[in-house]
């Protein structure tokens, strides 16, 4: 049994944009076929990508969700389906997957670097295991990147 983490409600709320996505031509865009395989095949690849996170998750599949909710922005004008009812859902929902998946980069970029259980905690551990001792001129590996720019400062002044 796989672990839940935290941070799948955001691929879930992107499961749930792309269902949107896929039932988008069904419901709002009936006129416009350009748009209506457009939002299909973003949705489509919203889902995958939202439901391969949510089973095994990988940072690259949030990137690929940013690059297809930024798709999802410029597409009308790229595609030339402006000021259609389709423009403004294609925006609505690439701007919400393209900011769930900036929030989930974010936390999983906070998780690794800033966090106790992140690289610079198991730096910490690393440098204290080695017996390295924290003077107050020198710069030791087992210091955070804040505290390494305070004692920087602090050399400097």
């Amino acid at each position: 049994m796989m672990k839940w983490r935290k941070e799948s409600a955001l691929d879930l709320y992107n499961l749930v944009a792309a269902i949107f996505l896929l039932a988008a031509p069904w419901l709002f865009v009936q006129a416009n076929p350009t748009a209506a395989i457009d939002l299909r095949i973003s949705g489509a690849a919203i889902a995958i990508m939202s439901l391969a996170a949510i089973v095994a998750f990988s940072i690259w599949e949030e990137w690929i969700n940013l690059v297809v909710g930024c798709w999802l922005i410029v597409s009308p004008w790229l595609l030339g389906f402006t000021h259609t009812r389709a423009m403004h859902f294609a925006i609505a929902a690439g701007a919400v997957v393209a900011f769930m998946a900036l929030l989930e980069l974010w936390l999983e970029y906070e998780k690794t670097h800033f966090r106790p259980g992140g690289a610079a905690g198991r730096r910490k551990a690393v440098g204290s295991a080695a017996g390295e001792t924290e003077g107050c001129g020198s710069l030791s590996l087992s210091m955070t990147s804040s505290e390494n720019r305070f004692a920087l400062f602090r050399i400097m002044l």
